[in-house]
């Protein structure tokens, strides 16, 4: 099996300057440092011990943040490679100040790029995280007896179907990590189908995430708008969510004076179609774009920019997340939770269901299946009219955690 792997690969490698100029294009692609991905590298390698982070984007790259920054101050430690294979998360490293760590680009997984890379970079310790899983480079650093972990490692339900459909190619794959640690439950289940002996169940790193650009505020028209009023958010609002939230809002409107909605869209492409829908509803509403005084009367404050999204967690004490209701997947939801929201959240939340599980053991999250029981909770929670300024440091202190467990189990390999 890794011979035909080898020829995809090979015959992607053929066609990969067409893609990386379609790329270009398209502005997927730093313009210059696209070719460490074929390991002509921008950095040099230290002398000394190096640890070798790879995640595929943002997600994974922020989930092991703050371990970084911890493993940054272990004088055994010389240098951090980082490697990403996405120029959003290339980006985002630029803004990061340290020390000792560096990031590249993450190479094509050819088996001749996959043992140049190694021979240059020679890494101490090789950390893969989620579910990066590239079967040339993987072999290599078996062959080369260097001691590589699938850290915070996530096999969804949808996954495993297609590991398992491979057999014994997955089987090898995944018992060649010299250790596993598997997020959650789910995870463990099926690394132990595939005869995984080396698991142990730390927690999600993704707990352990800080609170980044908090200095983001609300706009004074905004803030001079929700001043005498009542108010909830609705999240990564996905196609068919914004028309329940907008009739939920309808219904307490009738029972709770001066009730105002903040609805945060996913795809802001879809906002003028969103606005039709609330217009047609009778719903006055106001664009956060137009960035002007806004009129008391209206009943729907519509975010159409990206960004931003950090900045009303902190003034909304009821969030209700998106893509939950009409959607399966659900969002994460640990980052309104660090801003003492309370989440409010539909049935439809595979891709973080441990996460929700323990926020709703915390009564931080709770969940709805409909229309109904949507404004039955909204309702219950606003009339609380408490802010829990706890949550955020429940969140904390679970992730510190995990953290420090995590952080025990690395330096075992250094």
């Amino acid at each position: 099996m890794i011979q035909v792997y080898r020829l995809l690969i090979n015959f992607v490698l053929i066609f990969s300057p067409i893609i990386i100029v379609v790329r270009l294009i398209k502005k997927k692609e730093h313009l210059t440092r696209f070719v460490e991905k074929f390991t002509f590298f921008s950095k040099k390698r230290k002398l000394g011990n190096l640890i070798w982070f790879h995640g595929a984007s943002v997600g994974e790259l922020m989930s092991v943040l703050p371990l970084i920054e911890k493993l940054e101050k272990d004088k055994n430690i010389k240098q951090i490679l980082v490697t990403t294979s996405t120029l959003s998360s290339a980006k985002i490293f630029t803004k990061l100040k340290f020390v000792k760590t560096i990031h590249q680009f993450f190479p094509i997984d050819n088996n001749y790029l996959g043992k140049k890379f190694l021979n240059y970079w020679k890494p101490n310790l090789a950390i893969f995280i989620d579910s990066e899983i590239w079967p040339n480079i993987l072999t290599n650093l078996k062959k080369k007896s260097i001691n590589h972990i699938l850290l915070n490692a996530r096999i969804t339900k949808r996954s495993f179907k297609r590991w398992k459909s491979l057999g014994a190619f997955s089987k090898n794959l995944f018992t060649g990590f010299t250790y596993t640690y598997p997020q959650n439950d789910e995870t463990e289940k099926y690394l132990k189908y595939f005869q995984v002996k080396k698991i142990k169940k730390i927690g999600n790193l993704k707990f352990s995430e800080g609170i980044y650009d908090s200095n983001k505020q609300i706009n004074p028209n905004l803030k001079s708008f929700l001043h005498d009023k009542i108010y909830w958010c609705a999240s990564s609002t996905h196609e068919g969510e914004e028309l329940i939230t907008a009739k939920a809002y309808l219904i307490l409107k009738k029972k709770i004076k001066n009730l105002a909605l903040i609805v945060i869209p996913r795809n802001i492409q879809r906002v003028s179609e969103i606005m039709t829908m609330f217009s047609d509803l009778g719903l006055k509403t106001h664009l956060h774009s137009l960035n002007k005084k806004i009129p008391k009367d209206t009943n729907i404050y519509i975010v159409d920019t990206y960004g931003e999204t950090k900045a009303f967690f902190k003034v909304c004490k009821v969030v209700f997340l998106g893509k939950s209701l009409t959607l399966n997947g659900g969002q994460n939801p640990l980052e309104p939770a660090r801003y003492n929201c309370t989440i409010i959240h539909g049935p439809n939340v595979s891709n973080f269901h441990e996460i929700y599980t323990q926020l709703g053991r915390n009564k931080i999250a709770f969940k709805v299946n409909n229309q109904n029981q949507l404004v039955k909770k909204v309702n219950e929670l606003l009339k609380k009219n408490i802010r829990t300024k706890n949550i955020g440091n429940k969140i904390n202190k679970i992730g510190e955690e995990i953290l420090n467990k995590t952080l025990t189990e690395v330096k075992k390999f250094i």
